[in-house]
């Protein structure tokens, strides 16, 4: 698919938009100032795959920790603020790889300018954030209620404010918790600017339910070329945010790394317990450092032939099984041992 062109930033050593790579972006749910407790989460999101991590920055305590935590991750830090100039320049001070700040709520144009001027001394990019909870009244009263109009008119707004500054370091994200108009608005705007998009659906919902929300909106607009970098909002721990957004871009081939896990729906043809089998399965290769593509399936009709583009699977018989290569059989196994025997057929790969 093609690509939207957009202007490419650099958070830290990770670039963003233009020809990079879409990246995964998370935030953590800890208080910023319990230093140890947030270094482990954002230790863990890593380990799934998180690429950039947003932090909440309170106070000025929470500012100051951020110095810590940045020296103990290795991914770009992003200092979430509202409102506190104040916090902002700390934030900077601290060392983080970009600020997400909405210049026009932090008060005069002095406090606006003193925050554009540290941030491009320190090469830091400024990410605007619109939702459909923060558009101005006055917007809201000439659009009557909100909808893409206004919130890509409250984003350029704050867009046009630091451009009058001579920064041009941004990245614009435009969500709303209604997937139909939050994929509205980010076409709208994808049509206005060159600055890369931060896209996600905000407040999506628990796990279950965010995901099929992040999944339609996110995905739609990926599939139509716009999004530079992504992020799943999710009401639970931020890991599944990022295992989510990798499932997201793997889908549409926008990542090509990794497990790639398939498996049958069962029917009144499945003979093994293939839902216990899929999940163990499932489970043991989530982290698995290879590129391969895994299918687990509950017959022969769903087997070899159907999963044939799998590089390794099994296909389920009468309380046995077979494990297939590329479509060809190469071993008949008992049901009890079926995880065992295609997890040594992976490794062996």
């Amino acid at each position: 698919m093609d690509r939207r062109n957009t202007k490419k930033i650099k958070l830290g050593n990770i670039y963003v938009g233009g020809d990079s790579p879409i990246t995964i972006q998370s935030m953590t749910n800890t208080d910023t100032r319990n230093i140890s407790a947030t270094v482990s989460q954002i230790i863990a999101l890593e380990e799934a795959g998180c690429d950039i991590i947003r932090c909440a920055v309170p106070d000025i305590e929470a500012s100051e920790a951020l110095e810590k935590i940045i020296k103990q991750v290795h991914i770009p830090v992003v200092a979430d603020i509202h409102f506190d100039y104040r916090l902002a320049l700390s934030a900077i001070k601290s060392g983080v790889s970009a600020l997400r700040i909405n210049p026009g709520n932090i008060g005069t144009k002095e406090r606006v300018k003193a925050v554009a001027e540290a941030a491009k001394e320190k090469n830091i990019p400024i990410r605007i954030g619109v939702n459909s909870g923060s558009v101005e009244k006055d917007i809201l009263s000439k659009y009557g209620n909100v909808c893409p109009e206004a919130l890509v008119e409250s984003a350029l707004k704050h867009v046009n404010i630091l451009e009058d500054l001579n920064f041009y370091d941004i990245a614009i994200s435009i969500k709303s918790s209604n997937v139909l108009q939050m994929i509205d608005s980010y076409r709208l705007i994808s049509k206005k600017v060159e600055y890369p998009l931060h896209v996600g659906v905000t407040e999506s919902g628990t796990i279950w339910r965010g995901t099929i929300k992040s999944s339609v909106g996110i995905g739609t607009l990926l599939c139509e070329g716009i999004g530079d970098t992504i992020r799943v909002s999710l009401t639970g721990d931020p890991v599944e945010e990022v295992k989510v957004g990798k499932e997201i871009l793997k889908s549409i081939g926008l990542l090509d790394s990794g497990v790639e896990f398939i498996s049958c729906p069962t029917c009144g043809r499945t003979q093994i317990d293939l839902i216990k089998i899929a999940k163990e399965v499932e489970e043991k290769v989530s982290k698995l450092d290879k590129k391969i593509k895994i299918a687990v399936m509950g017959c022969a009709v769903n087997g070899p032939g159907e999963a044939r583009e799998a590089d390794i699977g099994i296909a389920g018989g009468n309380g046995e099984g077979l494990i297939f290569k590329k479509g060809e059989i190469i071993k008949k196994v008992k049901e009890e041992n079926l995880v065992e025997e295609l997890l040594k057929e992976i490794n062996n790969l």
